[in-house]
């Protein structure tokens, strides 16, 4: 038996990514050794979830892989836990199309519990029927209790646990609203280097919860029965160096990527930032970040910048994604208009002038296959002369985009981010 269940919400902001972590850290700080996972293609939340449980947090994604794959990964991460706890994406219910990815999928594929986090700031029973339709909508889920965030005290609490009582769901507690564990900006910049300032945020969350919040009544009504521990098989590793750029400006990275590519060879990671020279590798991984926030350094650091290039050149073998493909640019622009320049192997810039957010699920089409991955950045390309060629890119509802795939020698460079935990990517694009 396994203490398992989703974290989920009515909608985005109400809470559940706060609450998610002071949970992960209050069941670690019983001595349990608790499995994070997040549904959808999110890099931050993940991060965050590793520094709260102190294990790797992994995506769930119905979208961008198979259901197979899902509960594959869900049943092999859980195997050595003692708890798992998977935050959702947006609301229940919320999916590419109607119910396509959404947490309420997830949640049905892996057959756990739903705790909801509901927003009760300016509401009081009428939290009822609410509850009641997430009950009744789809009855392939459990909704098997309710926490109530922006709730300041026990008195307007009495009306949901009221509610609680008359639908039928187990009201777990209450979380009053606390300037001093709330969560910075998105797009301020995911410091690697800021566990350390995190843990008195982390620690206060998971005080703060622990006293309106019965954590020990949730573990308990959502123990369930453990999910099959499914052994991946490995081939003999092709003897592939491969380089990973990894600092304050690139770290967008899904672990199950990193794990496809540990299969093909050694990992070696470096950064763009602070080292001088390339590492001795046949592949490099340019993953997306916030290179923007970090243009001066960057700019500056020459020797890194003609290594790339002089590799990309000579037939090296490149993945940019987003923030790395801004990075093999010409230059990029930040949004005042100043110009800093970059690699150079793309004939084209990046501007975060007149910023702009494109996000959504991609597929991408091959000519002999399809891949998938998601886009998310501010910035745009100007006077791009790079081609896109037999690659075509759709929407999660198969409206065709104007997003580039560029293959240029060796290099495969877009906005998307690509997930290969399942289909590795190189076999699709390099593999002889």
């Amino acid at each position: 038996m396994l203490p398992q269940f989703l974290i989920a919400a009515p909608s985005s902001g109400s809470g559940k990514t706060t609450i998610t972590q002071g949970l992960l850290r209050s069941i670690r700080n019983k001595g349990l050794s608790v499995q994070a996972f997040k549904c959808g293609p999110d890099y931050i939340d993940t991060k965050h979830h590793e520094w709260a449980s102190d294990n790797v947090s992994i995506n769930l994604d119905t979208f961008m892989s198979s259901k197979a794959h899902v509960k594959d990964i869900y049943g092999r991460y859980s195997s050595k836990a003692d708890a798992t706890v998977v935050e959702g994406v947006m609301g229940l219910f919320d999916g590419a199309n109607r119910m396509e990815g959404s947490s309420a999928q997830i949640a049905e594929l892996l057959d756990i519990p739903i705790i909801l986090v509901i927003n009760a700031k300016a509401t009081a029973y009428s939290v009822a029927p609410l509850l009641y339709g997430f009950k009744n909508f789809y009855p392939k889920i459990k909704i098997a209790g309710a926490i109530f965030n922006f709730v300041n005290s026990e008195s307007h609490y009495q009306f949901m646990k009221d509610a609680c009582e008359d639908v039928g769901i187990e009201a777990l507690g209450y979380v009053p609203r606390n300037e001093n564990i709330s969560l910075p900006e998105r797009h301020l910049g995911l410091q690697i280097s800021a566990k350390n300032n995190y843990e008195d945020t982390i620690n206060a969350m998971a005080t703060h919860i622990e006293k309106t919040v019965d954590v020990d009544k949730l573990i308990q009504i959502c123990t369930s029965k453990r999910p099959a521990a499914v052994e991946k098989s490995t081939s003999c590793k092709p003897k592939l160096k491969i380089g990973v750029a990894k600092d304050e400006a690139f770290n967008f990275t899904y672990h199950e990527n990193l794990r496809a590519l540990s299969e093909l060879g050694e990992l070696t990671y470096f950064s763009p930032i602070k080292d001088t020279e390339l590492p001795d590798v046949d592949f490099i991984y340019l993953a997306g970040g916030y290179p923007e926030l970090y243009l001066e350094q960057l700019s500056q650091n020459t020797s890194m910048r003609n290594a790339i290039k002089e590799f990309a050149l000579s037939g090296g073998k490149v993945l940019a994604e987003c923030g790395g493909m801004m990075y093999l640019s010409k230059n990029i622009i930040d949004k005042d208009g100043q110009v800093y320049p970059m690699a150079g192997f793309l004939d084209q810039d990046a501007s975060m002038e007149n910023m702009k957010l494109k996000l959504g699920y991609r597929k991408i089409k091959l000519p002999s296959e399809t891949l998938f991955g998601h886009e998310f950045h501010y910035s745009n390309l100007v006077d791009s002369k790079e081609e896109t060629k037999d690659i075509e890119v759709f929407s999660a509802r198969e409206k065709q985009l104007d997003t580039k795939v560029i293959r240029k020698n060796n290099v495969l460079a877009s906005y998307i981010h690509f997930y290969w935990g399942e289909k590795n990517i190189y076999n699709s694009f390099w593999k002889k």
